[in-house]
């Protein structure tokens, strides 16, 4: 016998098409207002009080409330679904409109107290009607309290509408784990900042006896990875990043190097609201220094803030004048002038009426992490994640709830992931040992962020393997576009680099005194997490000085240099500006495919394309000598497409400094 899947089809209401008043608290933001009644539940299956409900002004009015919605298109009617999330009972009566407008009264019952605290209320109307369209009527004097309508729905099957979480694919199957005595205390622990190598776990504690100034303003903790792998006793990160003030970490850059902070240090000692950096020192921290956000909203008493692995982005939680209800995620972009850019409400598929807070955007660059009471789920926070879907930072998924292994009936928020993606580290108020905690567990790849690979090591001189300190820049090939930075100092450590997979990067290091070495990573093939080591090799600028160019300049039999290739050529631009009697002698080798004579013709030609394309950035014509040397001078073997790659090559040599 076949089986057959049933689903059964809900149609939600999508417009308001009128409705007797609604509740306004605030004049920033749409809580309670008849729109939220629109879509999906976004209370039920929990139950009580929402903004993202719709409400009738008056509590306990004496006259009659109504609302009427619309739908899509036009159904069989079966079956009504409202959501009474909050004092439920005052319905009386629901019509249903056909489409031509045509009213029927398909329930008529007396308004009553209820004992349950909220309800899916079924309405089966006995009429065959064709339906796109309901109205509900309400007597808010019967039953005391706002009473609270989160959606309507219909159907035109009978199986009894509920309210359902929108979960993950995957469930987390591992229980979550309290990170104990060494992290945990009878205050408060929240925001776990965990560094990309997963080694270092940064986290704010409040109401405890070992802070700085008060145990009642918060400071910033870290506690480490031994070599047994267990976390060490927490130890308070001291000035200057903690003082008398509040305190607290909001995100790490992706070579761990720089934290970022809620607030600003002033001169004064004393701290305002803003954002500030600091930057690691062969000493410690540095002072923090505040980073200007446009137009950031002053009269805010409360954000947070998430940094992108990569510096390009913020996205924040704010109350703004164009809040959808409480707290909403904003996105700034970093400026040419190196401030941000003014905030940008994400929209409403993530923002809701109620609290949308705690955002942690992954190291994948896409994967957006946050806490709110505004989406389906089991009460007074929970964990949900999105993704981008484009380079707009505007659109991204339908919010998902991390399901019931991470989110409790109690506050849960404030998560953070490692490179690795094998642990979350998140707050919750649920089985603690204080306030609130920090927990941990083991994920899932349906819930993991896209993998990436880490690339680490040193910079160092060719000739000596003495550290260099360097600058280093990852490139994105296809499209010249400049994708991660960081720098390699001998006195904090090695570079790391965090680049997402798909993409062949350009990696470039360049330090004071030498010339600029790229080296391509090709992580197209890539499927999963991968730590690279990577030591980069700079030559001194000097005379007599070779320098081989990048193998890719050329497409196979071409003379034409590909477009990717500009960068590097750019940074030989770019240094003969900086060295202005410096010359070069260019020279083109082949591999070995094809007669001699057209191989050198083709050297000299590729030469002579480098050549041309100095000479438009600016760079006098006399201090570059060409040479062709076809397949006469190979480095690698010509058996195979892969080797006699390198020999398709240009390099240079300093002539003159």
């Amino acid at each position: 016998m076949p089986l057959f899947a049933y689903c059964q089809e809900v149609l939600w209401a999508n417009k308001v098409l009128g409705y007797s008043s609604e509740y306004r608290p605030s004049q920033i933001g749409h809580a309670y207002r008849a729109k939220q009644i629109l879509g999906v539940p976004n209370k039920l299956p929990d139950f009580g009080d929402s903004p993202c409900a719709w409400s009738p002004a008056d509590a306990d009015g004496r006259n009659e409330e109504w609302i009427k919605v619309g739908f899509d298109k036009t159904i069989p009617l079966k079956q009504i679904a409202i959501a009474e999330n909050f004092n439920p009972g005052a319905v009386v009566r629901v019509y249903a409109y056909d489409g031509a407008g045509k009213e029927y009264l398909v329930s008529e019952t007396p308004a009553a107290q209820q004992t349950v605290k909220g309800r899916m209320l079924h309405i089966f109307p006995k009429q065959n009607i064709q339906a796109n369209a309901v109205k509900i009527v309400l007597q808010p004097g019967k039953v005391s309290g706002f009473n609270q309508i989160d959606a309507i729905g219909i159907s035109s099957d009978i199986t009894p509408v509920e309210a359902k979480i929108n979960f993950v694919a995957s469930q987390l199957k591992a229980q979550k784990e309290n990170m104990g005595k060494a992290i945990n205390s009878k205050g408060q622990e929240v925001a776990p900042i965990i560094s990309p190598d997963g080694k270092t776990l940064y986290f704010t504690r409040n109401d405890f006896e070992g802070n700085i100034g008060s145990a009642g303003h918060q400071d910033v903790w870290y506690s480490t990875l031994n070599d047994k792998g267990e976390w060490t006793d927490a130890v308070n990160i001291g000035p200057p990043i903690n003082n008398a003030g509040e305190n607290a970490m909001t995100s790490i850059s992706a070579d761990g190097k720089t934290i970022y902070l809620i607030n600003e240090y002033g001169a004064d000692g004393n701290m305002y609201f803003g954002f500030s950096r600091s930057f690691k020192t062969k000493s410690g921290w540095s002072v923090p220094r505040s980073w200007k956000i446009t137009n950031f909203l002053k009269t805010a008493k409360y954000f947070e803030i998430s940094v992108s692995p990569f510096e390009n982005v913020l996205i924040m939680a704010v109350q703004g004048n164009d809040t959808e209800g409480g707290k909403d995620l904003y996105i700034s972009f970093l400026q040419k002038d190196n401030t941000w850019s003014e905030p940008r409400n994400l929209g409403s598929v993530i923002n809701s009426a109620d609290n949308e807070n705690t955002p942690f955007l992954a190291l994948d660059n896409k994967t957006l992490y946050f806490s709110s009471s505004g989406h389906s789920g089991y009460g007074q926070g929970d964990l949900f994640l999105t993704r981008r879907l484009d380079d707009t930072w505007l659109n991204w998924s339908t919010p998902e709830n991390l399901g019931p292994a991470v989110n409790s009936p109690l506050w849960d928020a404030f998560i953070n992931i490692p490179a690795t993606g094998d642990y979350a580290y998140f707050s919750a108020s649920d089985k603690v040992v204080g306030q609130e905690d920090i927990f941990r567990i083991r994920m899932t790849p349906e819930i993991k962020p896209d993998p990436v690979v880490v690339v680490s090591g040193n910079v160092l001189e060719a000739e000596t393997n003495k550290p260099v300190k360097s600058d280093i820049t990852a490139d994105i090939k296809s499209t010249n576009a400049s994708f991660a930075t960081a720098s390699f100092d001998p006195e904090t450590g090695e570079y790391r680099l965090i680049l997402p997979l798909k993409e062949i990067y350009r990696i470039t290091a360049s330090g004071e005194g030498f010339f600029p070495v790229s080296e391509e990573m090709d992580l197209s093939a890539e499927t999963g997490f991968r730590s690279i080591r990577k030591n980069i090799y700079l030559q001194p600028i000097k005379a007599g000085q070779q320098i081989r160019l990048s193998n890719t300049m050329f497409s196979q039999s071409s003379a034409e240099v590909i477009p990717s290739s500009f960068a590097e050529l750019d940074k030989i631009a770019e240094t003969m500006k900086a060295y202005p009697t410096m010359e070069i002698l260019l020279e083109g080798h082949t591999d070995n495919q094809g007669e001699v004579q057209k191989n050198i013709k083709l050297s000299s030609d590729r030469v002579e394309q480098v050549k041309k394309y100095l000479l438009s950035k600016g760079i006098d014509g006399k201090r570059i000598q060409t040479k062709a040397w076809g397949p006469t001078r190979p480095i690698a073997s010509n058996l195979t497409e892969q080797t006699r790659q390198k020999n398709r090559r240009v390099e240079f040599t300093i002539l003159k400094i």
